[in-house]
């Protein structure tokens, strides 16, 4: 695994990181990104609308893999081009 990229705890599929829900039953580790900027604006992926340009995947049990601040490994020299 790239040194670069970050385990994040407490995804449990809907891996927004970033819930407003008090009353969840999972611990639930706090977005990097939105930590740094003191926001929740930040989502790792949002089904059939997003995926944050940091997020690299899942990994099990409920981890997100983070590469923020650093660029995403995984994306071609030719998505970066697009952003």
């Amino acid at each position: 695994m790239n040194k670069e990229i970050k385990k994040l705890k407490g995804a449990n599929m809907d891996i927004d990181l970033t819930s407003d829900k008090s009353d969840i039953d999972w611990k639930q580790e706090i977005c990097p990104w939105n930590k740094e900027e003191n926001t929740k604006e930040h989502k790792c992926a949002i089904k059939n609308i997003s995926i944050c340009k940091y997020f690299c995947g899942i990994e099990y049990l409920d981890t997100v893999l983070c590469s923020y601040p650093n660029d995403n490994p995984l994306v071609s020299e030719n998505a970066k081009d697009n952003e």
